[in-house]
C-alpha cells in the first residue's frame, strides 16, 4: 500500500512517500479500514521531530485521526463488518498506545486498529468531518464545557484561536452563551473567525493582546466589590510567553484552561497573579469517548462546524504537515487517501 512512512526523527524530509508499504492483516481482535480521510495535529509534528523520553517503534506512519470503511475483521469481532462506516478513537483505552505512534495511522491506504477503538459514524457526518474530530475538537470539548465549565454571559478570551482546537473552542464558547474574544496572527484568520462566531478579534501581530483586553475590559481588580476588569476565562495552549500576561487578563477568581504548550512548556511564572488575584489553572488532558460520541451530534444536528483549511492528496502528506507547523492554516489540515 502507499503510505507517508517516518523512519528516523528530523525535518519534513523524513516523512517519505513509500508504494510498497507491507498491507495491514487483521489480527483477532481487530479489523482493517480503508482509510477515506486522516486529519494533522500538532502531535504529528512532535511525533515526526521527537519528543523527550518517548521512544517509538520505527518505522511509524503518522495521523492520529482517521475516517474510513471497515474492509477486514478479524475472527473474533462481531459487532463490526466490511463496509462499515466508522470513526477511529485515537487512543487505545483497554490495551494502551495511540494511533499514529505506537500504532500505524492515517497517512496510509489501509489502517489497523483493534475493534474496540472504532465508533459509528452517523450518515449525516461525512469522513472529512469525523477526520477532523477526535483529537483537536475532542480536546477543546473537554477543556471548554468539562474542565473549564464555560458559562453564558462569561468573557472568554482564545489564544491560538485559529488553530484545530481554537476553531471548536470558539464555537463552544458561543455555544454555551459566552461572549468571544479570539486572538490571530492575520485579518484573513480574523476574518474567518469571525465567521465562526468571535464577538471580538485581537490581531496579535499589530497589537499587544494583554493591552488590548485591559483596554476594552479594563484592568482586573483585588476589590470583591463593585465591577471586577479583565476578562472571566482565557484559553492558553501555547505557553511560551504569552503565559504571564494571560493571567494578567484574569478578573478576580478567571479561570485560566490550558491543553497543550506548542509554543514552550516551561514559561516563566509570576505567582503573584495567581494568589493575589484568587485564580484557577486548570489543566485539561485529551479527551475521553463520550466527548466524541457529543461531538459527532452536534456536527450531525448541525450545531458544531468543522473548518477545513485544506485538503491533501496522501502523497503531498510531508507537505501537509508542513502547512501546520508553519501555522499558515485555519482550522484542520485533511489528508485523503
Amino acid at each position: 500500500m502507499k503510505a507517508i512512512v517516518l523512519r528516523e526523527h528530523g525535518g519534513t524530509d523524513k516523512l517519505r512517500l513509500e508504494t510498497e508499504f507491507p498491507d495491514p492483516v487483521a489480527g483477532p481482535d481487530d479489523v482493517v479500514i480503508r482509510v477515506q480521510a486522516s486529519s494533522l495535529n500538532y502531535h504529528d509534528v512532535f511525533t515526526r521531530r521527537g519528543m523527550p523520553g518517548i521512544k517509538l517503534p520505527f518505522p511509524v506512519i503518522i495521523g492520529l485521526d482517521v475516517a474510513g470503511i471497515v474492509e477486514q475483521t478479524g475472527a473474533n469481532v462481531r459487532d463490526w463488518k466490511p463496509g462499515d462506516r466508522v470513526l477511529v478513537d485515537p487512543i487505545d483505552r483497554v490495551d494502551g498506545g495511540l494511533v499514529g505512534e505506537t500504532i500505524h495511522g492515517g497517512l496510509a491506504e489501509l489502517c489497523r486498529v483493534p475493534a474496540h477503538q472504532l465508533l459509528r459514524l452517523p450518515d449525516e457526518v461525512s469522513f472529512d468531518q469525523a477526520a477532523a474530530l477526535p483529537v483537536a475538537y475532542g480536546t477543546a470539548l473537554r477543556m471548554m464545557n468539562r474542565i473549564g465549565q464555560v458559562q453564558p454571559g462569561e468573557k472568554v478570551l482564545i489564544l491560538g484561536a485559529s488553530g484545530g482546537v481554537g476553531v471548536c473552542a470558539v464555537q463552544l464558547a458561543k455555544l454555551a452563551g459566552a461572549e468571544v474574544i479570539a486572538c490571530a496572527g492575520s485579518p484573513e484568520k480574523a476574518e474567518a473567525l469571525r465567521a465562526l462566531g468571535a464577538d471580538h478579534i485581537i490581531l496579535y501581530t499589530e497589537e499587544d493582546f494583554l493591552k488590548a483586553v485591559q483596554e476594552r475590559f479594563g484592568k482586573p481588580s483585588r476589590r470583591r466589590s463593585g465591577k471586577p476588569g479583565g476578562v472571566d476565562v482565557v484559553v492558553n495552549f501555547t505557553g511560551g510567553d504569552t503565559w504571564v500576561k494571560s493571567l494578567r487578563c484574569l478578573r478576580l477568581g478567571g479561570r485560566l484552561l490550558t491543553c497543550g504548550a506548542t509554543a514552550g512548556f516551561d514559561p516563566k511564572e509570576d505567582l503573584r497573579y495567581i494568589w493575589t488575584f484568587e485564580l484557577q489553572i486548570r489543566g485539561s488532558n485529551g479527551w475521553e469517548r463520550e466527548d466524541l460520541h457529543e461531538l459527532l451530534a452536534l456536527v450531525r444536528d448541525g450545531r458544531l462546524h468543522v473548518h477545513v483549511d485544506r485538503k491533501w492528496p496522501l502523497e503531498q502528506g510531508a507537505q501537509a504537515l508542513a502547512s501546520l507547523e508553519d501555522r499558515k492554516i485555519v482550522g484542520k489540515v485533511l489528508v485523503t487517501a
